[in-house]
This record gives C-alpha cells, sequence and structure tokens, in this order.
C-alpha cells in the first residue's frame, strides 16, 4: 500500500493547481496525483485551440458569477477569495505572463497551452509531487476510524488522510461518489452549437453578424451577442450563451425547438420606417445588391430572397408587403432547431455532485470530513471564455489552503 497525506484524484487543470498550491502552503505533507490516462493535463491542452484560455478579465465577483448557468449563488464568497487577478499573479510569479485580448479572454503570451503544461509539470516535480499515470480508480473506502480513505486502482491500493477530487466530468467517477452517499445531478450538454437546415444560410458558412439577440421561442430563454453561420447552423457567443444557461431546458425538448433571431438588434418597427426611407433613396437601385444595417452582404441578400424580392427587383418597385417580410427577416427571423454539435473540443456538461453537499467556504465535502472537491466534478459550469478554468483555479485553491491548514491526523 502506498501511503500519502494527500491524493488528488485526477491530473488536469484543478488537480494540478491544487497539488502545487497544498505543497507550498505546507511543505511537510506528501502528496499524489492519480491519472487515469497515460499523461494528464489533457484539457489544458486543446483549450482555445492549442493556445489555453486561462480565465476572462472580469475583475468583480459579482460580473464574474453572471457567467456561471450553474453556480453562481455558490461561488460568489470564493470569488472573493480567489479570482481573476489573483489567477493572473500567480502564473506571473511562475514566469507566465497572461494577456487580454479585445474580447476580454485571456491566454499566455507565448499562445501556446504547452507553456501551462510545462509550468504545472514543473511545479510539480520542484514540490516533490509523485504523479501516477495509468492509474483507474476502481473504489474509494472511507475508513472506519476516520484516519482517511483507501483507493484502491486496477493496479495498487494506496491510503491518505485527506483526498481531493477533481476528476471533471467524468460519469465513472460521478458513480463512485454515488456509492459514498453523494448526490448527482444527471449530466446534460451545456457548451454546444445549434443544428439548423434552412435554404437562408445553407450556402454561406463563415458569415458572422456582429450582434444579434435571440430567443428561444416558448420559454424565457434570450441571449445576445455575435454570431457565427456554420457549415452545421449557428454558433459563436450568442448561441454558447443560450446552450449553457438554456442546457437543461433544451435537453428536456430534446434540443428541437424555433429560435426568433434578430440580425441587427432594432425593433421591427424601427426597421420598417428606415425600409420606406431606403425605398425613396435608393429607388433606381436593386435591393439585391444594396445591403444596410451593417449586415454581410451574403447574409442580406439570403434575407431579401426569403423576403419573396428578386434579385433584379429595385427598392421603388417593391411591395408594402415585400417591406414588411424584409423587415420581419432582419427582426424576427424563425429558424427551427434540429440537433446540436459540440463547440469545438470543449465537452463541457451541466450536472455533477450537488452544490448543497458541499461547504463552499473550503471546498469540502458535508458528508464525508477530509473529502475535498475542485472543478467540473461538481455541479458548475460556465460559459465559453476561460470562465470554466476560473472556477478550476478557485476551487483548488481554496481546497489547497483548507487541506494544507489542518494538521495530518
Amino acid at each position: 500500500m502506498k501511503d500519502y497525506d494527500v491524493i488528488i484524484i485526477g491530473g488536469g487543470a484543478a488537480g494540478f493547481f491544487a497539488a502545487i498550491n497544498i505543497a507550498e502552503f505546507n511543505p511537510d505533507l506528501k502528496i499524489c496525483i492519480l491519472e487515469k490516462n497515460k499523461e494528464g493535463l489533457q484539457k489544458v491542452k486543446i483549450s482555445g485551440g492549442g493556445r489555453c484560455n486561462v480565465t476572462h478579465a472580469e475583475f468583480v465577483p459579482q460580473d464574474l458569477v453572471q457567467h456561471y448557468p450553474r453556480g453562481e449563488k455558490e461561488l460568489l464568497g470564493p470569488f472573493h477569495q480567489f479570482m481573476t487577478g489573483d489567477t493572473i499573479a500567480w502564473f506571473e510569479k511562475r514566469g507566465v505572463p497572461l494577456k487580454i485580448e479585445d474580447d476580454g479572454r485571456m491566454f499566455p503570451i507565448t499562445d501556446s497551452s504547452q507553456t501551462i503544461i510545462d509550468c504545472f509539470i514543473n511545479e510539480a516535480i520542484k514540490h516533490q509531487v509523485d504523479i501516477y499515470y495509468g492509474q483507474n480508480v476502481a473504489e474509494i473506502k472511507p475508513l472506519e476510524d476516520n484516519s482517511g480513505f483507501q483507493i484502491e486502482t486496477k493496479s495498487d491500493t494506496f491510503h491518505s488522510e485527506k483526498l481531493l477530487v477533481a476528476t471533471g466530468s467524468s460519469v465513472k467517477f460521478w458513480k463512485l461518489l454515488k456509492n459514498l452517499g453523494h448526490t448527482i445531478i444527471e449530466p446534460v450538454p451545456s457548451l454546444f452549437t445549434f443544428n439548423i437546415n434552412d435554404e437562408r444560410i445553407k450556402d454561406i458558412p463563415g458569415v458572422v453578424v456582429a450582434d444579434v439577440d435571440i430567443k428561444v421561442l416558448n420559454t424565457n430563454l434570450e441571449s445576445e451577442g455575435p454570431l457565427l453561420i456554420t457549415h452545421w447552423g449557428m454558433s459563436a457567443p450568442a448561441i454558447l450563451k443560450l446552450s449553457a444557461f438554456g442546457a437543461l431546458e433544451l435537453a428536456e425538448m430534446n434540443y428541437k425547438f424555433q429560435i426568433e433571431v434578430n440580425f441587427i438588434n432594432r425593433t421591427f418597427e424601427d426597421v420598417l420606417d428606415n425600409l420606406k426611407v431606403f425605398k425613396q433613396e435608393f429607388a433606381k437601385k436593386t435591393v439585391f445588391k444594396s445591403a444596410q444595417f451593417d449586415l454581410p452582404k451574403r447574409l442580406w441578400q439570403q434575407l431579401v430572397l426569403a423576403s419573396k424580392i428578386n434579385q433584379d427587383e429595385r427598392w421603388a418597385d417593391i411591395n408594402k408587403q415585400q417591406l414588411e417580410d424584409l423587415a420581419k427577416q432582419l427582426t424576427q427571423a424563425i429558424f427551427n432547431v434540429d440537433g446540436k454539435s459540440t463547440f469545438k473540443e470543449e465537452f463541457v456538461t451541466a450536472g455533477g455532485v450537488d452544490l448543497k453537499e458541499i461547504d463552499f467556504k473550503t471546498f469540502e465535502s458535508k458528508m464525508h470530513p477530509n473529502l475535498y472537491f475542485a472543478g467540473e466534478v461538481l455541479n458548475i459550469d460556465a460559459v465559453t471564455g476561460g470562465f470554466n478554468f476560473q472556477n478550476a483555479w478557485t476551487g483548488a485553491y481554496i481546497a489547497s489552503k483548507a487541506i494544507s491548514e489542518t494538521s495530518p491526523l
């Protein structure tokens, strides 16, 4: 049996961050990480297209929590202890300065996730954290005399006084936690794009609209932001926000629903008035070729055709009904969503350990003393942009502090 003061299950972002911080807070503790794969930090590697979107430039806790469909209330206190500014300082202190991009996302200035991976591996080695790869945990047994936990893997037996679980969205591992008496909120996908088969967008993949307003019909779900038309439908922040905040509701609909898209974020009446003015101003021009409202030309043309205006009709010749149809296409376009696709490699789920069973002052289980959690193993998820990583850093840091401050049993 291999004996440790602290065992961390999961060699991802939260696991490594916790191990390094525990070792710094209390160098006397013997720490190891158990990772089921042949190498760790896989999600870090692919995050942000291989650049690693470390966090987001949101510096007020009350504002930061708004980006978490699940976990908003619970993370407010923790973010007062450790949040974006602390993350930036933590990495800079270890020789990894970050930069802010125009949309608020933050990356290492090297633009390479390998920089973050190297930082974690080097720090873990420096602090003598043992890392075991290929260790698939099969069972966790809390010992009756409260002397810690026995952890069985396929090949070894480990014992530790304190245990931190940072396994991410692992259905298999959630089953082990269920065996310990924890309630698991069933997982559903959270960050995904919408599959839409529609003539208006079929031939214009790659078109970006800067600021749209989207509603899911027959719900209260609504979001604003950039929209990207793709080969399979729609993506970008406006869609991803809806998918995150509507994760449970959209799953119940089996991902078949209707959305109403306002491509120019203006009212139907206002746009109709503008179109009447254009009818006078551009009388001799063809509607098809004179894109308005700063809309991408290819999208404008598709919406014009959908309004039953043909390619060679001039502004002077279009009737009242056509004007109204065009105003409707611009501000109230209805699309049928039929299914979803994963957003890049960033598969995020809503679901995990019930937040009511966690003490958010320490990230310790309320059911098992000395059992801690960090990252997406909990029922916490965020919109895209570095927020899921910030949750991992915050939870891991606070748990590390609690673990290192309590003396070994």
